[in-house]
Parts: structure tokens; sequence; C-alpha cells
């Protein structure tokens, strides 16, 4: 599966951004689906994961309440939607694909098949 990120830019503390991230070459149900977020020189943090079923989604603590993942099969696209910006939210974010296994989702480890190009959000003070 190839995933595609988009929807970064420039947003306003206390302001809205959605991510897409589309998949092509498989379904996108067929894969637990992370979003993770990146600044230069740090580690690559989790932010938001939903498991393959669809039936459990899962946060990063400091965006738990303001961001939510969900996804359109329909679309083979999954999003994440951030509110209540914060300058801190400032990152590059993934889009990443974890094949199912008999382990069960791991959403906020690094083991995850396939990876997106980031998408850059600017969050503005």
């Amino acid at each position: 599966v190839q995933l595609q990120a988009s929807g970064g830019g420039l947003a306003q503390t206390g302001g809205s951004l959605r991510l897409s991230c589309l998949a092509s070459g498989r379904s996108i149900s067929d894969y637990g689906i992370g979003w993770f977020r990146q600044v230069p020189g740090k580690e690559r943090d989790f932010v938001a994961g939903m498991s393959w079923t669809g039936g459990s989604r899962f946060y990063g603590d400091s965006v738990k309440g303001r961001f939510i993942i969900s996804r359109d099969s329909a679309k083979n696209t999954a999003y994440l939607q951030m509110n209540s910006l914060k300058p801190e939210d400032t990152a590059n974010y993934f889009c990443a694909a974890q094949i199912r296994s008999e382990v069960g989702f791991r959403p906020d480890s690094l083991d995850y098949e396939f990876w997106g190009r980031g998408t850059l959000v600017t969050v503005s003070s």
C-alpha cells in the first residue's frame, strides 16, 4: 500500500486543521492506521491510531480531547481532525499503516510497515 498525507498548513492557536491520508494499492481497512509527528532533532512521536477493524482508537496524551482519528473506507482515506491547536503541535505529520497480525494492533510503536511522506503543520501563537 502507498500512503499520501496532505492537509498540512498554517493555523492559528485555537484553530483547526484536518489531515488526510490517502491509501492506494490496497484497502485501507486491511491495516491499522497511525499518525505520528516529528520536529527536527527529535524523535517521531505517536499522535493517534485506529485498529484495522476501526473499533479501537488510541491517542497520545498531548492530543487527547483535541484530535480525532477516523477513516472513510469508500474513499480509502484516513483523517486526523486537529482542533484547539497549540504552537507545540507544530511538526511534520506522517501517516502509517500496520499489517494485521495475531499479536494485535500496536498503535504507539514505530512498528508500521508502510509510511507516507509527511505534511507540515505550523501553528502560530
